[in-house]
């Protein structure tokens, strides 16, 4: 005992750092916000001065797919490594940062398409590159296999992700028209997209009422009863919003066919045209020397 009575500090419970229980609500919060963030950021980018933002959203559409087609074509690691360049050529034209737009692919694909390629390392017959513990090899043929799905899947998901950053989401719905996508379709993405935003806000406004109602942390029990009753009122609210939907399209004409706006907005310029034409020689070339 101390001379004021109180115990010493060595007897006291210290808090120990790693049992802190994580803050749900805060990290859903946290979640959601940067979700949005994105979403704002690519409707932003989509408006600045770039190069690809200055073209036809229908050119944009068929170039892009004319890369990814030769991507998947393409049997040479070198072509698919230019193709890759070429992206990222694009996104430092369209003023899109390379350090963003880099991390945004490479960021979740060694969880998913890393799992995949991980095995192809062992099992693919080949001379041996570098024995492992446990009666493991390295195949050349494996490490070879595995560097064309990394770079095959990085280089169509960076396509992907140059589109939608340099082209509204609107736009490329009616872009897709060029494509002959049927209308109900277009119309479905569309209120998908609006109506994922507008969920989010509903999680986010649900979760901060619910902070703004709790005093100290949560035990990990009641963290959990938490996190599923607000599941199941989202579900309920999404359900009773869906139906509200349809009968506000019904009451406004809707009978089970859709009306997308039409192309009007859009016009063939000379550059497009020179677009889509270098575009289309430049998939054409990688295909031929990717053989």
């Amino acid at each position: 005992m101390t001379p004021d009575g109180s115990p010493p500090a060595a007897s006291l419970p210290q808090p120990n750092p790693s049992r802190r229980r994580s803050d749900v609500i805060e990290r859903t919060l946290a979640d959601i916000s940067h979700a949005l963030e994105h979403a704002l950021f690519a409707e932003e980018t989509a408006r600045r001065n770039g190069l690809l933002q200055a073209l036809d959203p229908r050119v944009k559409v068929l170039a892009m797919l004319a890369l990814l087609l030769a991507v998947a074509l393409s049997h040479s690691l070198a072509v698919i490594g230019g193709l890759y360049a070429v992206t990222l050529a694009l996104a430092w034209a369209s003023a899109i940062p390379l350090a963003f737009f880099v991390k945004r692919v490479w960021l979740f694909l060694p969880f998913f398409t890393g799992v995949i390629a991980l095995p192809a390392l062992f099992i693919t017959p080949g001379p041996p590159l570098a024995q492992l513990p446990l009666g493991l090899a390295v195949t050349r043929a494996g490490v070879t296999t595995a560097l064309f799905l990394l770079l095959r899947v990085s280089t169509s998901v960076s396509l992907g992700a140059l589109l939608i950053l340099t082209t509204p989401w609107n736009d490329v719905l009616k872009a897709l028209s060029v494509l002959h996508v049927p209308d109900s379709f277009s119309l479905i993405l569309g209120m998908t997209y609006r109506y994922i935003h507008l969920l989010l806000r509903t999680v986010s406004d649900m979760f901060l009422s619910r902070k703004s109602r709790v005093a100290g942390r949560l035990s990990g029990a009641e963290e959990r009863r938490m996190v599923g009753a607000s599941a199941g009122v989202l579900l309920g609210k999404s359900l009773h919003l869906s139906s509200e939907v349809y009968l506000a399209m019904q009451s406004r004409g809707y009978r089970s066919h859709s009306r997308v706006p039409g192309l009007a907005a859009f016009a063939m310029r000379r550059r497009d045209w020179s677009a889509l034409l270098i575009a289309v020689a430049l998939a054409a070339a990688a295909i031929v020397l990717g053989r």
